[in-house]
């Protein structure tokens, strides 16, 4: 009788890693108050935005764009892997070039690949529109975290201690390090802004980082997405 190979050992990515660790972390009770707040505001939006839907999608149609939607694998909290929505902004094909890059250069180059109505979008984060989608699904928050790519968590994981912790949380539309980004700010100091919000979250906390990014969307300063 043939012997039969032993099986392959199992390999645990840092991404599950550090899933494993982040449940650890006890939840604070205003964790269920932060979601009825999601809900209800994330519903609220997107009845109020609804024309504007509309019009983004009747404009990237309008525009020749193939797939009004980017669908894109993020890491949420517990480190389970979600597909992120967005309106579509860039040239067809452009993530293939663009996406094992970070930081800056993924900055300048994503404004290279930049359609003309994705720039609109983009400018006004018009185009972030359709995660409020992935909030009343439970994937995401208004406030937390801004979700990011599984390879670059993998990345960032090696190389800055605790990045895991971003994992206690639900990833969100706006944030901290949102509102404090300047261009030379590294990793480790938007990790920090993140821990901040983390620590301290709360419903008044909360509130008030919505009500600062309205305010600077309305005024045309809309917050900076992290790369």
């Amino acid at each position: 009788m043939t012997e039969l190979a032993p099986p392959p050992p199992s390999y645990e990515t840092l991404v599950e890693r550090y899933a494993r660790m982040s449940k650890t972390f006890e939840p604070k009770a205003v964790d269920g108050v932060l979601r009825v707040l999601d809900v209800v505001l994330a519903s609220a939006l997107l009845v109020v935005c609804s024309p504007l839907l509309v019009l983004s999608v009747l404009a990237l149609l309008g525009s020749g764009t193939r797939g009004v939607f980017y669908h894109g694998a993020r890491v949420g909290r517990g480190g389970a892997i979600f597909t992120m929505l967005k309106f579509r902004t860039l040239k067809p094909e452009a993530e293939a070039r663009i996406g094992r890059y970070s930081g800056i250069e993924l900055t300048r180059m994503t404004a290279d690949e930049q359609t003309r109505v994705g720039h609109i979008l983009r400018a006004t984060k018009v185009d972030e529109l359709p995660q409020l989608w992935n909030v009343l699904r439970g994937e995401m928050s208004i406030v937390g975290p801004r979700p990011i790519r599984p390879r670059f968590f993998e990345e960032l994981a090696r190389d800055i201690p605790g990045y895991w912790q971003r994992l206690v949380v639900r990833p969100g539309i706006t944030g901290f390090a949102q509102l404090r980004l300047t261009r030379d700010m590294t990793w480790a100091e938007k990790l920090a802004h993140d821990f901040e919000y983390i620590a301290d979250r709360g419903v008044r906390l909360y509130l008030e980082i919505v009500a600062e990014t309205g305010w600077l969307m309305i005024s045309g300063r809309a917050p900076r997405d992290v790369p």
